[in-house]
């Protein structure tokens, strides 16, 4: 088995292949189950009919994958990350090890029931770690797949396949349902969505659920309530021109992924096409005043932050320091954003994203004594040093959890 590099579709052998029942379903809603050449490709909700198969590690199997991740991540400077999409079974798991001295990570979990997109408040609890290690206050939603298995919810035909508009994971009476009963049971709201109705179907879905919880308030009033709130839609990666003003007039923040753009740009116009591209697509400096939560959408994208704030600053890969065809100075540099502006988001704005503000993403007493230290001073270098910045220490509240070793012929500004 072989999953897609966005975890969207997985390919199987034939020895899954036989493990399934013969009587597969033609349709699977919210899903595709890919016949042409051959079976073995299964996408979005399809994946349920593997993934009910595959064999499940057992808990202190995960607790050395989480510990080891920690690790990892502490490498490239995070302290804190967003895990959106946690099963209860493993927030349970989660309260467990931040008891312990292998829990070195602040973690802000989004609750996944174990059945997707439903309500489940028998089986999700908040949870706030006193020392601010573990958060549990949020709900994760899915509203579509991704766009490079054309499974992103499109308004109008994929370009490079006017045969289908992708797939929506979950109707829209059922996510505008979803999203007023866990605002209701006091939960922030964060849907994925990555196609244009997708984009189109949250921003309706969070502004009925900011309708119940403040009723009183006029239309233009509710960005004020959901400044108390902060539903947020994960990737905001395709939004239509009048969506993207909803979002403005509501203040829904948009959580982006910088590296997708760059990830993505290669083949985006062919799904796209030219026009969709330049008024919907990859938007960063367009949704700078809803105050965006940058990040990288780890595992589908590596963790590393500054390759993150490269694409956000250059609009090119951090891999190979350039753009697609046609842009090698960048891809659409209409949408950069400058150095402070991605700092920004990786820092204060993933901060205000998890309720946060004041504590995290700043070094101010007070906060958590948080911060790293880098070879070099990040606002001394060029734009093409950003990708090659390397992390010396990380500290995390207070306590040192990463020291690099210094290797011979690295150039260390000792004075930092």
């Amino acid at each position: 088995m072989l999953d897609r590099v966005d975890v969207h579709c997985t390919w199987v052998s034939k020895a899954v292949l036989d493990l399934l029942p013969p009587d597969l379903p033609e349709e699977v809603p919210g899903g595709e189950i890919v016949r042409t050449p051959g079976m073995g490709v299964f996408c979005d909700n399809a994946m349920d009919l593997v993934t009910s198969l595959w064999p499940k590690p057992r808990k202190e199997r995960k607790k050395t994958f989480v510990a080891s991740a920690m690790r990892e991540l502490h490498k490239v400077g995070l302290v804190g990350i967003h895990d959106a999409g946690v099963l209860p079974v493993d927030i349970a798991m989660y309260d467990e090890m931040s008891r312990t001295e292998d829990w070195s990570l602040r973690v802000y979990a989004m609750v996944e029931c174990s059945r997707r997109n439903t309500f489940c408040p028998d089986e999700a609890s908040k949870l706030e770690h006193p020392e601010g290690m573990l958060s549990v206050r949020s709900v994760k939603l899915f509203a579509d797949g991704a766009l490079g298995s054309w499974g992103s919810a499109m308004i109008e035909p994929y370009s490079d396949r006017p045969d289908t508009s992708g797939s929506l994971l979950v109707n829209a009476s059922t996510l505008t349902s979803l999203a007023r009963s866990w605002s209701a049971a006091g939960f922030q709201v964060n849907i994925h969505a990555i196609g244009d109705l997708a984009n189109r179907l949250a921003v309706d879905a969070l502004e009925a659920a900011l309708k119940d919880l403040c009723p009183d308030s006029h239309q233009e009033n509710l960005s004020a309530c959901q400044a108390r709130h902060r539903f947020r839609i994960e990737h905001a990666q395709t939004i239509h021109p009048a969506d993207q003003e909803r979002m403005h007039a509501l203040g829904i923040i948009p959580s982006i992924q910088p590296t997708h753009a760059t990830s993505d740009m290669a083949y985006v116009t062919r799904r796209l096409g030219e026009e969709r591209t330049r008024s919907e697509a990859y938007r960063m400096r367009s949704l700078l005043d809803s105050h965006p939560v940058l990040g990288s959408d780890f595992p589908v994208e590596p963790p590393n932050p500054f390759e993150g704030i490269y694409a956000a600053v250059t609009r090119k890969s951090p891999r190979t320091g350039s753009g697609p065809p046609g842009h090698e100075a960048g891809w659409h540099v209409e949408e950069a954003l400058s150095l402070e502006q991605a700092l920004d988001g990786f820092t204060q704005g993933a901060a205000r994203g998890a309720f946060l503000e004041g504590r995290a993403g700043v070094i101010l007493e007070g906060a958590f004594a948080d911060w790293i230290v880098l070879d070099e001073d990040i606002g001394g270098v060029g734009k093409e040093e950003l990708r090659g910045l390397k992390v010396r220490e990380t500290w995390i509240g207070g306590r040192k959890v990463y020291q690099r070793e210094v290797e011979s012929g690295d150039e260390v500004k000792e004075d930092l």
